[in-house]
C-alpha cells in the first residue's frame, strides 16, 4: 500500500518554501524564508486526537511578528472537507494566537469536480461566517503549464497532475528532464525521484514508449536521466534487500491484521451509523461490507459530518465510483 500521508509530507518539508512559490505565490512578498520552524501539530486537546499535516510558523518579513501556514494534503476525497479545515484553522488559531494561512492539497483521482474553497454559516437574512482557504487540486491542473518551472515541487507534483493515459510515459521523461536541471544533492533528487516513480509507475508498453522517447534526446542528457534511474534503482534494491526478509516473516501477519482491523472498523462504523440514524437496510449494509480498511477508517471520520441518511449514500457514491474507475 502506497503511504500517500508519508510521501506527501516528506516532499513538503523538505521543499516547503519552493512549494509556496509555486502553489501561493501571493505570500512571498512577506514571508522571512529564514524564519521558517515547522510546530507541533497536535489539535483539540480534550477530545478525539488529530494532527494537521504540515504547521510552519513564519515571520513576517521586516516585522518581528508572526502568522501560521498550514498545509492540509488529502489523498481522498472527502466529505465536507472544508469543515475540517475550518475546525483545524479555528484550533491552530485559539491555540496560538497568530493569523494563519490554510492551505488544501488535494491529490485523490477521482472526483474530478472543482473542491469549494471556502466554509460558510449563514442564513436568509445573513452570512455569519465565511472561512476562505487556498486550494491546490492538483487532478484539475494541467502538468504541461509546470514542465517549465525549475522547482523540485513541480518535478514531483507533476506526476499527480491530470495527465491523459497516453502521455504516462512522456510526463514522466519531462518530470526527470526538469529534475536534471535543478542539481539537488543526492538524497534529494531520490526523493523526488521515488516520488516520481511512486506516482508514474509504468507500465510494460509505456515503458517501451519511455525508453523510445529517452533514446531520442542529446546524448550528455540521456546519459544524464539514465544515471537518475541507475542512482534510484540502486536505492530500491538496497531497500529492498535490507527490507525483504522482514517483509516475508511479516507478510502472513500483516494479512491477518488487516482483515481483523476492517472488520473491526465496520463493526465501529455501523454502530455509530446506526445509533445516528437508525438501523441500516441490507443493501447499505452490504456496500459497507465492500469498503477497504482505509475506506472505512475514511468513514469514521466524516460520519461526524453527516447529516442524514442522504449524505452516506453520497459518500458511498463517490468511493464506489473511485473504485469502480481504478480497477
Amino acid at each position: 500500500m502506497i503511504k500517500h500521508d508519508k510521501l506527501f509530507k516528506e516532499l513538503l518539508t523538505t521543499f516547503f518554501v519552493e512549494f509556496i512559490e509555486l502553489f501561493v505565490p501571493g505570500v512571498v512578498p512577506y514571508l522571512d524564508k529564514t524564519s521558517i520552524v515547522f510546530v507541533n501539530k497536535e489539535l483539540f486537546a480534550g477530545e478525539k486526537r488529530q494532527e494537521a499535516d504540515i504547521v510552519v510558523k513564519a515571520r513576517f518579513k521586516g516585522k518581528k511578528s508572526y502568522f501560521l501556514i498550514h498545509i492540509e494534503s488529502q489523498a481522498q476525497y472527502q466529505a465536507r472537507f472544508s469543515r475540517r479545515l475550518y475546525r483545524y484553522f479555528s484550533a491552530l488559531h485559539d491555540s496560538s494566537n497568530l493569523p494563519v494561512y490554510p492551505i488544501a492539497l488535494l491529490s485523490f483521482k477521482y472526483p474530478a469536480a472543482l473542491q469549494e474553497s471556502y466554509y460558510r454559516v449563514g442564513f436568509d437574512d445573513r452570512e455569519v461566517l465565511r472561512f476562505n482557504f487556498d486550494v491546490v487540486q492538483l487532478n484539475r491542473l494541467s502538468w504541461r503549464r509546470y514542465a517549465k518551472h525549475a522547482n523540485p515541487v513541480a518535478a514531483a507534483l507533476m506526476a499527480k497532475m491530470k495527465i491523459a493515459p497516453r502521455d504516462r510515459a512522456h510526463v514522466k521523461l519531462e518530470c526527470l528532464r526538469l529534475l536534471l536541471t535543478l542539481k539537488l544533492n543526492p538524497a534529494k533528487e531520490r526523493m523526488v525521484t521515488g516520488f516520481i516513480d511512486t506516482y508514474l509507475s509504468l507500465t510494460a508498453d509505456e515503458t517501451k514508449q519511455y525508453e523510445r522517447k529517452r533514446n531520442k534526446l542529446r546524448e550528455p542528457e540521456q546519459e544524464a536521466i539514465m544515471e537518475i534511474e541507475t542512482s534510484w534503482s540502486k536505492a530500491g534494491r538496497r531497500l529492498g534487500r535490507k527490507e525483504g526478509l522482514k517483509k516475508g516473516r511479516q507478510e502472513g501477519r500483516q494479512e491477518g491484521l488487516a482483515k481483523g482491523l476492517a472488520k473491526g472498523m465496520l463493526l465501529t462504523v455501523s454502530k455509530w451509523l446506526s445509533r445516528r440514524f437508525g438501523t441500516m437496510d441490507k443493501h447499505t449494509l452490504e456496500r459497507l461490507e465492500n469498503l477497504a480498511a482505509e475506506e472505512l477508517e475514511a468513514l469514521s471520520g466524516d460520519l461526524l459530518d453527516f447529516r442524514d441518511v442522504a449524505d452516506l449514500e453520497q459518500w458511498l457514491k463517490v468511493h464506489e465510483a473511485v473504485r469502480a474507475k481504478a480497477q
